[in-house]
């Protein structure tokens, strides 16, 4: 009984739980993200644009985990080859992107909650992030996926005691902001922005789809995938409107709200849940580069890579990643790099995916059905 509840879990919660793992550190986390593609829509188009990612966060993991299952490709290689055929290092190119700007922002972020909190040097932050990541992908698969599951106990948990404590104790001041601001221009471009960049995490997550057993699995765990991925932002959202559109300005948003609930040692436990979900996040994008590796590591020398290997990978990469985060800083990176790589990413893989990956679908269950009818008739 124990066994088919953990298989319910795994094929129909954790690739969700997984997408989410991707999106919070580079989506929501600090609630410097919600400022700069929600709040600036005022709260009610903030309000819109968050139902309008989810909505196609689920429409697009749905398709995108119906396809991997389908042609059984669980790694970004192998599915960009099948969707795109000898183009597929355009999404590879548009990846090693994405992996570079993410972890400078973790970095620059976990640098930012060090100095904030414990009044630590920017490095000392970063560092202990890149120590935690390159300690938790060098273990592979399974310990990638105990993180998933683990830290989103922890973090759904102290959202949901954030936003109780936060309408306690300024709750009445929500209901103000969304009436003294009731323009909503943008939010429809500010919504795709957002799962623009984001939606990379379908891919990320991949190697968890193998637990996968019918498209039916596919499309509940895609569409559960939504809710999932936006529930946090949502009540992150909600208490930033008291403030508006003071909040909208400061580095830390999270940081900003924390010091009006003023309760020290929830300070303390908020701030550590951040660093988790960057922590999470940030290893579920190196695990990527890392299954990458290794498949074709196994296809030249027919054995995987080993725990070693797989740490130093994670080091080269982390250490020229926070380099960037020294250098450019949270808000810059934000503000200018995450609308470029939401336009990038919308080009080589959500629009092929719609087109190419819809067609290769039909294409497929034509040919099963084609198939099917010969057999009857023999």
């Amino acid at each position: 009984m124990a066994g088919s509840r953990e298989s319910w879990f795994k094929r129909l919660l954790l690739p969700g739980l997984g997408v989410k793992a991707v999106v919070i550190g580079g989506g929501y986390a600090t609630g410097r993200e919600l400022a700069e593609f929600f709040l600036s829509n005022g709260p009610w188009g903030g309000l819109y644009a968050i139902l309008f990612a989810s909505l196609l966060f689920s429409a697009i993991c749905a398709l995108t985990f119906v396809l991997a299952r389908r042609f059984q490709t669980f790694d970004y290689k192998s599915f960009f080859k099948r969707l795109l055929g000898p183009a597929w290092r355009l999404f590879e190119f548009a990846y090693l992107l994405f992996v570079v700007l993410i972890l400078a922002v973790y970095g620059a972020a976990a640098g930012a909650i060090g100095n904030a909190v414990f009044g630590a040097p920017e490095w000392a932050g970063t560092v202990a992030l890149m120590a935690g990541i390159a300690a938790v992908v060098a273990f592979g698969n399974k310990a990638v996926e105990r993180l998933f599951r683990d830290v989103s106990y922890y973090l759904y948990g102290v959202y949901a005691l954030f936003i109780v404590l936060a309408l306690w104790k300024f709750g009445d001041r929500v209901p103000g902001g969304f009436e003294a601001f009731p323009q909503s221009s943008g939010w429809a471009l500010s919504g795709l922005t957002y799962f623009g960049y984001n939606i990379v995490g379908a891919v990320v997550i991949l190697p968890v789809l193998r637990h996968l057993t019918s498209d039916r699995d596919a499309v509940i765990a895609g569409v559960i995938s939504g809710p999932l991925t936006m529930l946090p932002a949502l009540l992150f959202f909600v208490p930033m409107v008291a403030f508006y559109p003071d909040v909208q300005s400061a580095t830390l948003p999270s940081d900003y709200l924390l010091g009006r609930i003023g309760i020290p040692a929830f300070h303390l436990l908020f701030q550590a849940m951040i660093f988790s979900a960057l922590l999470e996040s940030g290893t579920s994008s190196v695990h990527a580069i890392n299954e990458r590796i290794d498949h074709a590591w196994k296809a030249r020398r027919g054995h995987a890579l080993s725990h070693r290997a797989r740490l130093a990978i994670a080091l080269v990469l982390l250490v020229g990643c926070m380099f960037v985060a020294s250098r450019f800083g949270l808000v810059a990176l934000i503000a200018n790099g995450y609308r470029a790589l939401a336009y990038i990413l919308l080009a080589v893989y959500v629009v092929p995916l719609l087109t190419i990956g819809v067609w290769q679908l039909r294409r497929r269950e034509a040919t099963s059905s084609s198939s099917s009818s010969v057999g009857e008739s023999e």
